[in-house]
């Protein structure tokens, strides 16, 4: 029986949570060099114009079939929630993504195999409720979330980068103010559960 969220059929006109860890829980990015070419991974694909390499021939231009919202990316982990349009919009981006990111990471680091733990995991968002806690939730996700440069937190509250689009969230708020105040409110209360949590696992 496939494991729960590994199943890769997707719906067209669907938001996704996308996530996925490294191998045995060991870390993917082990410096700020490798956070920014994940996300020039992930602006080749979905920046408004095309990219070409250094060939001139044009990347996979996914801009029109997928939208990123939101995204962290953390030592051993990342989260991303897509909204897509084309039903195979996904599979392409996070095949083209990971697979060069893993030729990357081997080839700097001198290792051999998989990086991550599995095939990355899709969770559909169907209900608002659930849009709104996910990107809190992706947010959230850093403890120094505010100055954390590898997320589109920023994005949120100021103009964001053209590769990232906010609105469909921030249009079921009032102002970027009151978004800031959505997620800032519910820190104390997860970092709390977060510690109680980690003190039943280590009782």
């Amino acid at each position: 029986m496939p494991t729960k969220n590994r199943v890769k059929v997707y719906i067209a006109d669907t938001y996704y949570h996308l996530y996925n860890r490294g191998w045995n829980r060991t870390e993917i990015f082990r410096e700020n060099e490798d956070y920014e070419y994940f996300e020039w991974l992930l602006t080749r694909h979905l920046s408004t114009l095309p990219v070409v390499d250094t060939k001139g021939r044009e990347y996979r231009h996914l801009r029109s079939d997928i939208d990123l919202l939101a995204y962290c990316l953390m030592p051993n982990h990342f989260h991303m929630l897509v909204y897509q349009r084309e039903d195979h919009a996904i599979s392409q981006l996070m095949s083209s993504v990971l697979t060069a990111y893993t030729m990357y990471f081997n080839r700097k680091y001198k290792r051999r195999g998989s990086l991550f733990e599995s095939t990355y995991k899709a969770v559909p968002i169907l209900e608002d409720a659930q849009l709104l806690h996910i990107t809190r939730y992706i947010h959230l996700n850093h403890t120094e979330y505010k100055t954390w440069l590898y997320s589109s937190y920023d994005d949120y509250l100021k103009a964001p980068r053209e590769w990232i689009y906010p609105g469909a969230i921030l249009e079921l708020f009032s102002s970027k103010l009151h978004y800031k105040e959505f997620v800032d409110d519910y820190e104390a209360m997860q970092r709390e559960r977060d510690r109680i949590k980690a003190e039943l696992a280590n009782s």
